[in-house]
């Protein structure tokens, strides 16, 4: 009998179990919830382009359905009708809110760089009288804003709807923690060079600040294209009207067109979304450069 080796059973090797990394789960339920979150912040915009393209009847009976089929009656009734000066709301709109972004970029820029870098007597009093007009609801300032506005003569103009609004508390503030984040020694190789206090904030200063800026252009712009209830207490004549205010007088006194008044809301919406796709670089700028100083 001849003695044989006994080779041992040969196992398949087992694969490993593969576990979800925490991390990676982390990723997905933060996913989902920005997500769900976008969905919440876009339906509206959806709800009111498909409200836009349904007639009156549609609108009424199936607020929340696809329309069938889709009209673009509203859009003609407001842009092509001459019932109403859209186009003339919109020019309104528009010079209005360039005109107070930029007057708030000036007045917002100078008192925070004195605010930020220049020492002087009651430094800390004025900073902090200017932070506590943000306590204060804007509400309470309309009738002396009014009564300042009528003395001035300057009701039914687009200077009623810019000027008052040109001291910017909040610019102030959020500027002049941007240049606290300056390093000084920036501004000191610039002085030992020779150049003063206007050359080293025109020249230095400003082209650093450049994404606050166009984050405090974007939200003075918005804020001023998006006001309503100031604009209807100074401006008297259709005329003269911006583009919040018209679009509430599309509305009847005893019947409401969703389709004209969407449709006038789609087009209000249209400069806006413009702005944001060319600022949304520097804003994501400003935001990330603020995190990292901070």
């Amino acid at each position: 009998m001849t003695d044989t080796a006994v080779r041992p059973a040969t196992t398949k090797p087992s694969r490993p179990v593969r576990r979800r990394s925490p991390r990676r789960a982390g990723d997905l339920t933060a996913y989902a919830v920005l997500g769900a979150l976008a969905l919440v912040v876009i339906f509206p915009l959806i709800w009111m382009l498909l409200t836009s393209v349904k007639t009156d009847a549609d609108a009424v009976r199936n607020p929340y359905a696809l329309p069938s089929p889709p009209s673009l009656e509203a859009y003609q009734t407001l842009l092509l009708s001459g019932q109403q000066p859209i186009f003339l709301w919109l020019w309104n709109s528009f010079a209005a809110a360039t005109l107070q972004t930029v007057l708030i970029l000036v007045t917002a820029s100078m008192a925070a760089y004195a605010l930020a870098r220049l020492d002087f007597a009651g430094r800390n009093i004025v900073f902090g009288l200017i932070i506590a007009t943000l306590l204060v609801p804007p509400v309470v300032f309309l009738i002396p804003n009014y009564l300042l506005v009528e003395n001035f003569g300057w009701l039914d103009s687009i200077l009623a709807i810019t000027v008052p609004g040109a001291a910017s508390a909040f610019g102030v503030f959020f500027l002049r923690q941007f240049f606290l984040g300056i390093p000084p020694e920036i501004e000191e190789a610039a002085r030992i060079d020779g150049a003063g206090d206007f050359r080293i904030f025109f020249q230095v200063a400003l082209p650093l600040a450049r994404p606050a800026l166009a984050t405090l252009a974007v939200l003075s712009f918005l804020g001023n294209w998006n006001d309503f209830l100031w604009p209807v207490y100074v401006l008297l004549s259709p005329e003269n009207m911006t583009l919040q205010p018209g679009l509430a007088m599309l509305q009847g006194a005893f019947r409401t067109h969703f389709g004209i008044v969407m449709a006038g809301a789609a087009i209000a919406s249209i400069p806006v979304l413009i702005l944001f796709a060319f600022a949304q670089r520097q804003i994501v700028d400003s935001v990330a450069g603020a995190a990292v100083k901070g």
